[in-house]
């Protein structure tokens, strides 16, 4: 992993990102922040498990398929499978250590 900071290429609202291998923060404090950085490890497990570009295109159609349920673009995104994982686990600095090959399966809401 790689920890880049680089505030222009994150979006508007959002503090970071990962794109394997790397991760990218949009302030320098975050390099030192262990829930954002685990946060982001998780996402690059996930890119890793589904080798990575077919992680992104799940990502956008999830994310279009949450936008047309929920007409909102923050709930959209909090309820893709990836991130719902991410955010449930980021604060569980060992959830790496034992996590389970596309425990992200387990977050995707049916509803």
């Amino acid at each position: 992993m790689f920890l880049i900071v680089a505030k222009y290429l994150i979006p508007k609202g959002y503090r970071g990102m990962a794109v394997f291998p790397f991760v990218i923060a949009k302030y320098d404090f975050d390099k030192t922040n262990e829930v954002f950085v685990n946060h982001e490890k998780i996402h690059l497990r996930q890119q890793l498990e589904l080798l990575v570009i077919p992680f992104f295109v799940w990502y956008f159609l999830e994310y279009l398929i949450r936008l047309i349920q929920y007409k909102n673009s923050a709930l959209a995104y909090r309820n893709i499978s990836f991130e719902r994982e991410a955010y449930a686990k980021e604060r569980n600095l060992n959830y790496l250590k034992n996590r389970s090959f596309f425990q992200f399966l387990h977050y995707i809401k049916l509803k």
